[in-house]
């Protein structure tokens, strides 16, 4: 990876990869940003419209419209192409479109001597992360998948919201499939220190309320896609917190898409857990000590993906 010069592609602007373009424009935190698309006038527009901005945010970044040739030096490459998901559509339908669609965007990618980071966002993209692993052959660290980031996310804002307690205090995950065979491991669940199964039953919540929470969460992107078609303001924030994560070297523990071999006794897989996230990718795995419940939702979860996989 390139130290010295942040430098980040994107691929696919669409309302996913232009909500994470403007969320880098307000943060910072990288040099270069170069926007790739199949449709280039729309690439370059979109870099038009994002360097007006830049004299009231980062006036020393750098961005552009491109092509796969710029990959060679990147630190970062995050496809957010694809297929977007209709009304009543799930994920998992937009398997084979997309994969195809991977492959093409990773096999132009590598043709240019990329050697760093590739982040996922496209769906269902536990699958698309592990068809982009495949097909680039880079080191299992160096592909990450969105996963379940914008869905812990979504868990951390409602429990919050259930709790009158700031969002930032709240330390939950969702773990498994982008989708529908999610789940949250309640007993890995904190209100800062304290479990939160504890603090509901000293403050008499009804534990019932939790799994209105996770429907809320599992539910969320199909209403979101009712009501205005895509979802894209929280993906483009997580996302950016997952790049913000890689190139200051962080070491934080983010929910994201991942290589499982041995972890959880899953083997060959993409999916979400709690992971480690510096410079150099995917530093580690956290093996949460989950009880049987969990760790045969976990499994479920990942013969979802794994069928899904073989029938693409």
């Amino acid at each position: 990876m390139n130290q010295e010069k942040r430098k980040v592609i994107l691929v696919g602007v669409g309302f996913v990869g232009m909500s994470l373009a403007y969320s880098v424009l307000n943060t910072g935190g990288i040099d270069e940003l170069i926007l790739i698309d199949q449709d280039e006038q729309k690439a370059i527009g979109e870099a038009m419209d994002l360097n007006h901005g830049l004299p009231y945010h980062h006036p020393h970044m750098k961005i552009r419209a491109g092509d796969y040739q710029d990959c060679k030096d990147a630190n970062i490459v995050v496809i957010c192409a694809g297929v977007n998901q209709k009304p009543g559509q799930t994920r998992l339908e937009l398997t084979k479109i997309n994969a195809d669609i991977m492959k093409e965007i990773t096999n132009k990618v590598m043709e240019n001597g990329f050697q760093g980071i590739f982040v996922v966002a496209s769906n269902p993209v536990d699958i698309m992360s592990q068809v982009v692993w495949e097909t680039s052959k880079l080191p299992q660290q160096k592909v990450i998948g969105s996963g379940t980031l914008l869905d812990t996310a979504r868990l951390r804002y409602y429990i919050g919201d259930y709790l009158n307690i700031d969002h930032h205090n709240i330390h939950a995950y969702i773990l498994g499939e982008h989708g529908d065979s999610s789940f949250v491991p309640w007993t890995h669940c904190y209100v800062g220190c304290k479990p939160l199964l504890e603090y509901l039953d000293e403050h008499n919540k009804d534990l019932n309320d939790l799994h209105a929470i996770y429907e809320k969460v599992k539910n969320a992107a199909y209403e979101i896609i009712d009501r205005k078609k895509a979802t894209y303001y929280g993906i483009g924030l997580s996302l950016n917190r997952l790049l913000q994560a890689i190139l200051n070297d962080e070491h934080s523990i983010l929910t994201i898409s991942c290589l499982q071999e041995g972890n959880y006794d899953l083997n060959k897989i993409f999916i979400g857990v709690p992971a480690i996230i510096g410079r150099e990718g995917i530093l580690g795995i956290l093996n949460l000590e989950l009880n049987e419940s969990d760790l045969n939702k976990l499994k479920q979860s990942s013969l979802v993906l794994e069928e899904q996989f073989r029938n693409m």
